[in-house]
């Protein structure tokens, strides 16, 4: 255990550190020595990001080209952007008052140019493609250039171009200096110049402490994610911990409730029995008054000796019986044909009875 938790203080540290957006916990790597191994072992070959040092240097190697392209597309598209500015503003201007003549020879001798360069890009849009460009109309980018303005008009717009470039540019330099610093907005120009050769290293810094931010801002990122990661599983050990101890109580107090309830149960079982027991007295009481039992004796009486009579009369018919039965079979033909007179008699009996009634 003592090497398992000194593998745990040295190791997993280190790997953590190695691969900070590995999403994996301390306590994983605990629990998986050997995976916590073979990712130590991959750190001495791959960076954080997972890349190895080759394929990083091809990788800075292919940034630093794409950020050279950028910056050339970027230096042409702002500088055709910014003619495309300084043209828009002297149509601008054009309506509001009159300009001289040879800055209308300059802004059309310009607009010009550009607008027979976009054409002749648009017939031959890149130096580096291999494909056959559909033409249009069967013009080339020959004929299009054809239609420059006269060299002598490009020669002298290009003599006062730079002047015009280097003042737009330096206005619009000014702004984006005021804009990063207010402040400076009312300083002199000479110092504001000094201050925007700077811009560039002061932007750069910034740029640097804000990516170096966002990265701090990453790993902070992921070491929350980590923590909560931690934090919820121990939270769900403490909600498993007490869910055990609630259970465990209530059992108890469950058998303690029972009990209490039967014991309840029995002593108004107690209360109610008496309780019962003498409204079932006072029922039978109410039922049979003083008079009501008196008559019941009277009818008892009467029953038992009507109950005596008959079976007096009951044990001299069975002695009778018993005398007859003496007799053998001449007293059954005797009793049969008793039998027969007294249904023959019976019957003439009640033919009289219907003739005296019709006869009436």
């Amino acid at each position: 255990s003592r090497c398992s938790h000194c593998f745990s203080r040295t190791l997993c540290p280190a790997v953590l550190a190695a691969f900070p957006l590995c999403p994996v916990t301390e306590e994983d790597l605990s629990q998986n020595p050997h995976f916590c191994r073979l990712l130590s072992a991959l750190s001495q070959h791959i960076d954080d990001t997972g890349l190895t040092v080759a394929l990083k240097n091809e990788l800075e190697k292919a940034e630093r080209e794409l950020q050279l392209q950028k910056l050339g597309w970027l230096r042409s598209e702002s500088l055709y952007r910014l003619l495309q500015e300084m043209i828009q503003e002297h149509h601008v201007t054009k309506h509001h008052s009159q300009p001289l003549q040879e800055d209308s020879e300059f802004y059309e001798t310009l607009e010009q140019c550009l607008l027979v360069a976009q054409c002749a890009r648009m017939l031959d849009p890149s130096p580096t493609t291999t494909q056959v460009q559909a033409q249009l109309m069967g013009l080339t980018p020959k004929h299009v250039l054809d239609l420059m303005p006269p060299e002598l008009d490009v020669k002298r717009m290009k003599q006062r171009l730079v002047r015009k470039l280097e003042e737009k540019l330096q206005k619009k330099c000014f702004t984006l200096l005021t804009y990063y610093q207010p402040d400076w907005e009312d300083e002199p120009e000479g110092l504001k110049t000094l201050k925007l050769s700077r811009l560039p290293e002061m932007l750069e810094n910034e740029r640097k402490r804000l990516e170096s931010q966002r990265e701090r801002g990453r790993e902070r990122a992921v070491m929350l994610q980590r923590q909560a990661h931690g934090y919820l599983t121990e939270l769900l050990g403490c909600m498993q911990i007490l869910q055990s101890l609630i259970l465990d109580h209530r059992l108890k107090a469950q058998n303690e409730l029972d009990r209490k309830k039967t014991e309840y149960m029995e002593a108004k079982c107690q209360i109610i029995i008496p309780k019962i027991r003498l409204e079932m007295l006072q029922v039978q009481l109410d039922t049979y008054t003083p008079q009501k039992i008196a008559v019941h004796r009277k009818i008892r009486d009467a029953l038992k000796s009507e109950l005596q009579r008959e079976e007096a009369e009951k044990q001299s018919a069975e002695r009778m019986l018993s005398s007859f039965e003496i007799l053998g079979q001449d007293f059954e033909v005797l009793v049969k044909e008793y039998a027969q007179l007294r249904q023959e008699i019976d019957n003439k009996k009640w033919a009289l009875h219907e003739f005296s009634q019709h006869n009436h």
